[in-house]
């Protein structure tokens, strides 16, 4: 394969001295051609037109010490060489209409010549892979006296070079431990979701969404990537977090976009706004699924364009915030009902995590244990432990798969404090263990009474919301007692049907059993 140098005419380091004396200089661009073990076959020399003169010198230098380099030129602006955004848009326009050959040339990007700007511009096109090739720097023999030089390759390819590997391995397994709140999993589940997050919060600033049960910890999390991008310098902002619940109406518009004053009954002053709180840093908006259409058009807004509009206003103000959204709710189910919207949920379902529940994670239980008692101590200022017998009894219930664990996390915690609270003597004795056991079955057992209560009927495969749910039961039961469709029709559709000149109840009841997946076949088979 050939080999072909991509490199910045060096306006001063490339044109020192005249006539005979400039072959006694170091000139960086014709020392890259006076390589014994490096064959430059094409030299491609950029440079601003004003200095055509000297470009062509150093091509027929080059000529002379390598004839078999050819060299071609490239014209760029750069009205400005220390100016980063002229520079960088110069090199990045040459890039994109340049044309790299990767199956018959390899491509070396000279960074010794040109301002400090103009190399490090080289460098982030190259890391991004719109120069196609690999580094190369050079520089002088020292004592030589004359243009002499040696070069080295720089690889761009981190993961070759075992120590900086090793560091970031290090720095990932240390952004994971801060991810899981220095908990030791393991679950695979949620290892392979914490792993895959932790480089996610550090190289993207893209939306996040967390979804997972009420208490599988998406507040916590969403705390723990804020402070990770925090530690690793990628905010400068605060962490704004709101319960997306808690917003109704002119609230939610105001609390979320702010508002100026008069903007609705009791504005009596501006208000900022959380979305600019939360500029340069991050927006945890819990239980998204909550919102408001409108809010959420307004909020699409804001993620694709930075800028929204305050409540009242008719001015834009702009807030360059990440947001980290949460969800009990399965969103693609609420699009489809027309309650969120689908442009939005697009939006936001770029980085999804859904969290496992707490039986999921049975076997995280024990360090999740003592993690509760570890904080409980610190904020209670004594060290509170289990007796042998009463830890294992306790676990031994708390990770069997009969138990419940309704409220995930947030169960756990509480079931701790009951117990280290009551604890004589900071130690957590059989008795407290056994009295917690009966207070969490008793409990659950409500909870199961209650789920068992409102549970659908089995025949529905779909969610449906709670009104609809009444009127599919009534209407399964009829059909069941039904001969026919058209005989479940005239029971139903009795008041009805007498307005109409041509009656066609089995059609009727046919459409509206198809809203949910339903026929009048499957429901007489089910008898």
């Amino acid at each position: 394969m050939k080999t072909v140098a991509l490199s910045l005419l060096g306006i001063s380091l490339d044109n020192r001295g005249k006539g005979k004396k400039r072959w006694e200089r170091w000139r960086p661009t014709i020392s890259l051609c006076q390589q014994d073990d490096l064959l430059i076959e094409r030299m491609e020399l950029i440079f601003p037109p004003q200095f055509q003169q000297l470009a062509d010198e150093v091509s027929r230098d080059i000529k002379v010490i390598s004839p078999q380099t050819k060299v071609r030129h490239h014209h760029i602006a750069q009205t400005d060489p220390w100016d980063f955004e002229s520079v960088y848009a110069d090199l990045h326009d040459f890039a994109r209409h340049y044309s790299f050959d990767l199956e018959k040339e390899n491509y070396l990007i000279h960074i010794t010549t040109g301002t400090h700007v103009a190399q490090i511009c080289l460098y982030l096109l190259t890391e991004a892979n719109y120069l196609r090739g690999r580094l190369i720097q050079t520089s002088p023999v020292p004592n030589n006296g004359s243009q002499r030089s040696t070069y080295q390759i720089i690889d761009l390819d981190l993961s070759k070079y075992d120590r900086i590997a090793s560091r970031f391995s290090k720095e990932h397994i240390e952004g994971a431990a801060q991810l899981k709140g220095g908990i030791e999993t393991k679950n695979k589940l949620f290892n392979k979701t914490i792993a895959q997050l932790e480089q996610v919060s550090i190289r993207s600033h893209h939306p996040i969404l967390l979804t997972g049960s009420t208490g599988t910890g998406k507040t916590a999390l969403a705390k723990r990537i804020f402070q990770l991008k925090k530690q690793r310098g990628q905010l400068t902002g605060f962490l704004v977090e709101v319960n997306c619940a808690t917003l109704r109406g002119d609230n939610a518009m105001s609390a979320l976009f702010g508002h100026i004053k008069g903007a609705f009954t009791g504005a009596v002053n501006n208000r900022q706004g959380l979305l600019l709180e939360a500029d340069r840093g991050v927006l945890f908006l819990d239980e998204i699924g909550e919102l408001g259409l409108d809010e959420q058009a307004m909020l699409l807004r804001a993620i694709e364009e930075k800028s929204f509009t305050p409540f009242g206003s008719d001015k834009t103000v702009s807030s360059n915030f990440q947001l980290i959204s949460g969800t009990n709710r399965d969103l693609f189910v609420q699009v489809k009902k027309g309650l969120f919207r689908a442009d939005l949920l697009a939006r936001i379902n770029l980085w999804t995590y859904c969290l496992p529940c707490l039986k999921q994670r049975l076997e995280d239980l024990e360090p999740n244990i003592d993690y509760e008692l570890e904080q409980f101590s610190l904020q209670s200022g004594s060290l509170i432990g289990f007796n042998t017998a009463a830890r294992e009894k306790y676990i031994k219930f708390a990770t069997s798969p009969l138990t419940e664990w309704a409220a995930n996390f947030r169960d756990l915690n509480a079931s701790i404090t009951r117990m280290a609270t009551l604890a004589p003597g900071g130690r957590i004795t059989i008795d407290i263990v056994e009295d917690e056991i009966q207070r969490l079955k008793k409990n659950w057992g409500k909870i199961i009474k209650l789920k068992k209560k409102n549970q659908i009927n089995p025949l529905i495969k779909q969610p449906i919301d709670l009104f609809d749910q009444v009127q599919v039961e009534e209407v399964i039961k009829i059909c069941q007692n039904s001969a026919s469709a058209a005989e479940a029709g005239r029971v139903l559709f009795n008041i009805s049907r007498q307005n109409k000149t041509s009656n066609n109840d089995s059609h009727r009841l046919t459409q509206f059993l198809k809203k949910f997946g339903l026929s009048f076949d499957e429901l007489k088979k089910k008898i």
